[in-house]
């Protein structure tokens, strides 16, 4: 008799079990929690199935992290009904294998979704393509193999970059090398009493030399961190990809997500190179500006570093000319190529300015200013809407470099050309040095720094800058 009685109260207490199961584990509930779809599920449950994708194991609707409620009044009906019928939750949860909702073999694999499935999971994803395991496989391998060699191809990049950088270093030991015999030069003429200052400016050099080459060895260093990293993730893709068909689907979202490579790609930075107008730039005159008949003062001095590979600058920076062979030089983002031009050491955004060119009998060249943002890196045209305001000398005529190309008329050719640039006014004046006959004058609101730029033409007669006037008040 109380045999039967249990049997009914068993039959009875089924529909409220199955009211009071979890769909994930098929076991009472234990700390369910609630989401907006009105579905309930265990907290470790939703917690394990929303690792793989944040949806609803039931309805497949989408939920953020942390709307799931606890669902205070269905966990005491649940310890009501475990304490009235005795019933003791299966221990046995869903291994890594099955699935999550329906305890069935993950047998097929969601192209659409990136996850293995179950059977009964085919009606969740009617509208998606499902492939056996061993069709899935093959397909996310493949897409990782794609990444091994995008990563592959990116260290071979990264090594060039390397050895680009390695040379610079060299170039920065030589220019340090020319600035130092200059240097040395100089204090040796102007004898033991600026041994001193001889000194100081070494010392600068040094410094300068010491961070450039430290600032290029920490990119040279970083780049092959880069490189490791690159090789690493790459051996960690390659073992991945040799694991048996469903670990590595389970694991290739997670494999996915983390073979990202956000890093830039290595470049050499501006102001790479050595301040070379710094250190022997009017070198004399900022020495000792009480020997003025020692020492020379230019109003401009070259930039080596924007020197095209095709020019060659003298020790003092103070000519250019054509070079017979094309001379190795960084590629560093300030030098122009391969169009032929050299930029003055020092741009200009207020004040007058003055330097006089000695052009000789050179056949063809162009002088004037531009532009800090001139272009570098490709051919253009020189003209006024370009950022160069300038004039030329090319087969035999004389002309203002404007869209136009306006010709000047000159009754005697120039051997000296002389630019006067107020920036204040927004003018560029070019002259006859010789004569101090006007030329043409140009008008712009300069609204970006403006430098000196020289363009000598390939030809072996170099183009000079002349030393300007000292006066030295006390």
């Amino acid at each position: 008799m109380a045999d039967n009685v249990d049997e009914d109260m068993a039959e009875e207490s089924l529909p409220l079990q199955q009211e009071l199961t979890c769909p994930v584990c098929q076991a009472v509930f234990q700390d369910p929690v609630l989401l907006n779809c009105t579905h309930s599920f265990c907290r470790e449950c939703l917690q394990k199935s929303s690792e793989m994708n944040k949806k609803c194991p039931v309805c497949r609707a989408p939920f953020e992290e942390g709307q799931a409620i606890s669902n205070r009044a269905l966990s005491n009906a649940c310890e009501t009904f475990l304490k009235q019928s005795n019933w003791r939750t299966p221990q046995q949860r869903p291994s890594e294998y099955m699935c999550n909702l329906h305890l069935k073999p993950l047998e097929l694999f969601c192209e659409k979704d990136e996850e293995p499935v179950c059977v009964e999971c085919v009606s969740l994803h009617g509208a998606h393509r499902l492939l056996q395991l061993r069709e899935g496989a093959p397909l996310c391998k493949k897409e990782l193999g794609f990444r091994v060699q995008i990563f592959e191809k990116k260290v071979e990049t990264y090594k060039k970059a390397v050895h680009k950088f390695s040379n610079t270093v060299e170039y920065i030991k030589y220019q340090a090398g020319q600035a130092e015999k200059v240097i040395k030069t100089e204090f040796e003429r102007l004898h033991k009493v600026l041994v001193t200052e001889e000194a100081l400016r070494l010392k600068v050099l040094a410094v300068e030399e010491e961070q450039k080459i430290a600032t290029m060895q920490e990119l040279i260093d970083g780049t092959k961190r880069d490189i490791a990293s690159l090789n690493q993730l790459i051996d960690t893709l390659k073992k991945e990809m040799g694991n048996e068909d469903l670990p590595l689907l389970r694991n290739f979202q997670n494999l996915k997500r983390n073979a990202q490579w956000t890093n830039e790609d290595p470049r050499l930075p501006e102001d790479s190179l050595l301040n070379m107008g710094k250190h022997v730039g009017s070198l004399s005159f900022n020495i000792w500006k009480n020997l003025q008949s020692h020492v020379k003062y230019y109003p401009v001095v070259l930039n080596p570093n924007t020197a095209s590979p095709w020019l060659t600058l003298n020790p003092d920076l103070t000519s250019v000319r054509e070079s017979s062979e094309r001379l190795t030089a960084p590629e560093n983002p300030e030098r122009f190529d391969p169009c032929v031009f050299v930029l003055g050491a020092e741009g200009y955004t207020s004040g007058k300015h003055k330097w006089d060119v000695i052009v000789g009998d050179n056949p063809r060249w162009i002088v004037g200013v531009c532009k800090e943002s001139v272009t570098r890196k490709k051919k253009f045209t020189v003209s006024t809407s370009r950022g160069v305001w300038s004039i030329s000398l090319s087969k035999g005529a004389y002309n203002v470099l404007t869209p136009q190309r306006t010709e000047l008329k000159v009754q005697q050719r120039p051997e000296k050309i002389r630019i006067k640039l107020n920036i204040d006014k927004g003018e560029v004046s070019f002259w006859d040095g010789g004569t101090a006959k006007h030329l043409v004058t140009l008008t712009h609101k300069f609204d970006e720094k403006i430098f000196p730029i020289f363009g000598p033409g390939l030809h072996s007669t170099p183009m000079s800058l002349v030393p300007g006037k000292i006066a030295v008040h006390t």
